[in-house]
């Protein structure tokens, strides 16, 4: 109720509340006030006061000497000479005691440390409180000299009793800052029924206590120990609330019962008496909170070892371990409801790592985890399983929803970018999915299974979603790499590769006087007859090294065809022809390509290889060095895809390149997207900025070419200008070639 008043009403309240607790507790002690020093046995406004600075700061303070004053006011009368004394005993030794805790940092009470920290701070506080107030008692007249030594011990140990009993049970009720973020959960203590127990018998060891003591005897005291062992059972069993409160409690009953001489038990109004018992009853206080106190530290640290058992550090999601424990029992059944398991892998983030820095693919991955954690579903599980894979759990998810869903979350991570040091990293994601029932495949098949869909996306270019099946554990036949490779090599063998050729054009008048184009490859299954597109079969022939026999092919394939037809090559301005990565470190390439070209009659300065930028920055010094050989031989070169992955254009004076070619997707996107207009337009000037030009792929519409040259871009290429055809039909549609 306090933290929905406003700050000032706040501030008022929580004043108002300890000065009552305050005289209450005055007023308490005024009743037990007997003996010949006059001291009170038991002082539990102590414990208030030292709460509410240590809790709420020294500029309340002023409440303890205007409590003080009141009790004397009303409940207990003093000389007026003492008035002073009495509430600056109070008020130095509160401040003193909190002073001190304050030094040791120790605000968070339930540790061992603060425990005796506190103990330090309540010592401290009584024996000032002590000093000061037995002085005044001196100098007003109420004890005589030989008195002070008792009268002092009897102070300080009631106020530490108060300081004991009282102190904890207020902090921790009273509202503010707790201390510490992580609480054990609530299934870490004793279940319900065992708390009703626990109160049960905090009664009747108040009840047994109450009628032993009255059946007489010399040691009713040993009674105590009742109540004292149901604390220690709280302090085991129960958060430390509980065993602070029973404190305070057994503090106040058995003070009252020894401080009136009521049901039996004696009053402790000689001087020693008094202080024996207070000594007893400040142990009887401390133990159980310090082993309350023990046992909370305890949960706490297991508590955060598990924790950091079951969360990954960076993401702060489950880590492998954590999601198997909750998926297993799940999967093997329990529901009839549908599921999918997606297993998520982001592409090329070694990539990032090696040209930007791990700190920096680290912050993307923790980006990328965001976004999966906004795009999933409340009854969804996600967990980070290794460097950069992700695994989700979908409840309740038909196949046909589960697959839109991940299509969807793989777009978010698409158009995800994350700032670092002046550059915008972004990522793409392939994932695989199997959709079950429960009880239909452990664990242990599912994630085999997902995992191999989740291989076999990225085999196929990545960026996309690969459905798996169980029945025998095998996905569909043109998603197995070795199949592949068994494909490629056939189709090599056979002369199964076809050429086709897609023009780029240019957006300014007078900037190329022949044809500019780029030859594109097509798989011709032997078996089938089915034309395949390069995404499909170049991840697996990078993956087992036949990428560069592909290239060789190409390279031999187009030259051959533009030597035999002398009066199309004629025609040409510039050919452009992709390269895969593997080129770059193939060592015997640039060898190969000068003595290819030393034989052919077609101009090396037509020639263009296209490297893609995820390519080329993955080793940028042999990047450079290949390029350059290139560039010696003649030919020019290409940026492909240029975009992708990530903005980082630090290394671009480094590649020697004629042009950069915009990615796709970004001119797709350009209509809807004030991000992809503005990525065309950053790398359009950059390209000028650096006297190269620019070439936007995918421009599929006539509105896209207008803003292309609204932009400024230098060529377009897409289905705009024409689409891909066979090499005979570009250079002969009227079906004319020969050779």
């Amino acid at each position: 109720m306090l933290r929905d008043m406003p700050e000032l009403y706040r501030r008022i309240a929580i004043v108002g509340v300890l000065l009552a607790l305050y005289v209450a507790g005055g007023a308490y002690s005024a009743l037990l006030v007997d003996g010949p020093d006059n001291v009170a046995l038991f002082w539990p406004a102590a414990g208030v006061g030292l709460a509410g600075v240590l809790r709420y700061g020294l500029k309340i303070a002023w409440f303890v000497p205007v409590g003080t004053l009141l009790v004397h006011f009303f409940f207990d009368p003093v000389p007026t000479s003492f008035l002073a004394w009495s509430a600056s005993a109070n008020l130095f030794g509160v401040l003193a005691g909190a002073a001190m805790l304050r030094r040791l940092h120790a605000e968070d009470m339930l540790t061992v440390r603060f425990g005796l920290a506190a103990l330090g701070g309540a010592v401290l506080m009584s024996t000032v409180s002590a000093a000061v107030g037995t002085a005044g008692m001196f100098q007003s007249g109420l004890i005589e000299l030989e008195a002070l030594p008792t009268a002092g011990a009897r102070w300080l140990l009631g106020d530490l009793l108060g300081a004991t009993s009282i102190a904890p049970a207020l902090m921790l009720l009273l509202p503010g800052r707790t201390g510490r973020r992580w609480r054990p959960p609530a299934e870490d203590y004793a279940p319900e029924s065992e708390q009703l127990m626990w109160n049960v018998a905090l009664m009747a060891s108040y009840l047994l206590m109450a009628w032993g003591g009255s059946l007489g005897g010399n040691y009713a005291m040993g009674l105590v120990a009742l109540p004292l062992g149901v604390m220690v059972w709280s302090a085991v069993r129960f958060p430390p609330l509980q065993t602070a409160v029973a404190s305070a409690l057994t503090m106040l009953l058995v003070a009252g019962l020894a401080g009136f001489g009521t049901a039996g038990y004696p009053e402790a109004s000689a001087p020693l008496d008094g202080i024996y018992l207070l000594v007893f009853l400040i142990e009887v206080a401390a133990l159980p909170l310090m082993l309350a106190f023990a046992m909370h530290q305890q949960r706490v640290s297991a508590g955060v070892l598990k924790l950091r058992a079951n969360v990954d550090p960076l993401t702060g999601l489950h880590n492998r371990n954590a999601f198997e424990e909750k998926v297993r029992p799940e999967i093997a059944g329990g529901s009839v409801l549908p599921m999918a398991l997606a297993y998520i892998d982001l592409d090329h983030l070694k990539l990032i790592n090696d040209t930007a820095s791990h700190a920096a693919g680290d912050e993307l991955i923790r980006g990328v985890a965001g976004v999966i954690e906004a795009h999933r579903h409340p009854e969804d599980l996600l967990a980070r399983t290794g460097g950069d894979e992700f695994a989700l759990l979908l409840r309740n998810c038909t196949p046909m929803v589960a697959e839109d869903r991940v299509r969807a979350l793989l777009r978010a991570i698409e158009g995800y970018r994350c700032g670092w040091d002046g550059q915008m990293l972004g990522t793409t994601a392939s994932a695989g999915l199997v959709t079950f029932l429960p009880g239909q495949a452990d664990y242990a098949q599912l994630l085999s299974q997902a995992d191999a869909a989740c291989f076999t996306a990225k085999e196929q270019g990545g960026n996309r979603v690969c459905l798996a099946s169980l029945d025998g554990g095998e996905l569909l036949d043109r998603t197995s790499a070795m199949r592949w490779v068994v494909r490629i090599r056939e189709a090599l063998e056979q002369q199964a590769m076809e050429l086709y050729c897609q023009s780029i054009v240019p957006l300014r008048p007078g900037m190329d006087q022949g044809r500019h184009f780029e030859v594109l490859l097509r798989l011709r299954d032997p078996r089938t007859g089915e034309r395949l597109q390069p995404a499909q079969f170049m991840p697996a022939a990078e993956r087992f090294r036949l990428a560069t026999r592909i290239d060789r092919e190409v390279i031999t394939r187009t030259l051959g065809w533009l030597e035999s037809h002398p009066d199309a090559a004629a025609t040409v301005d510039t050919c452009c022809i992709n390269l895969s990565g593997e080129a770059v470190i193939d060592e015997g390439f640039i060898g190969f390509l000068s003595e290819r070209l030393r034989r052919s009659h077609f101009p090396s300065s037509k020639l263009c290889f296209e490297l893609t930028e995820t390519s080329a920055v993955r080793d940028l010094a042999r990047a450079q060095r290949f390029i350059n050989q290139l560039r010696d031989l003649g030919c020019r070169f290409a940026l492909d895809d240029f975009g992708t992955g990530f903005c980082s254009f630090s290394y671009l004076r480094s590649l020697d390149v004629d042009y950069f070619k915009i990615d796709g997707s970004f001119v797709r996107d350009m209509h809807d997207s004030p991000m992809a207009e503005a990525v065309v337009r950053s790398i359009n000037e950059i390209a000028h900025v650096l006297d190269k030009r620019s070439i936007a792929e995918h421009t599929e519409t006539e509105a896209d070419r207008q803003a292309l040259i609204a932009l400024g871009v230098d060529y377009a290429q897409g289905f705009a200008i024409d689409r891909p055809q066979p090499m005979d039909l570009y250079f002969y549609p009227d079906g004319s070639a020969a050779g």
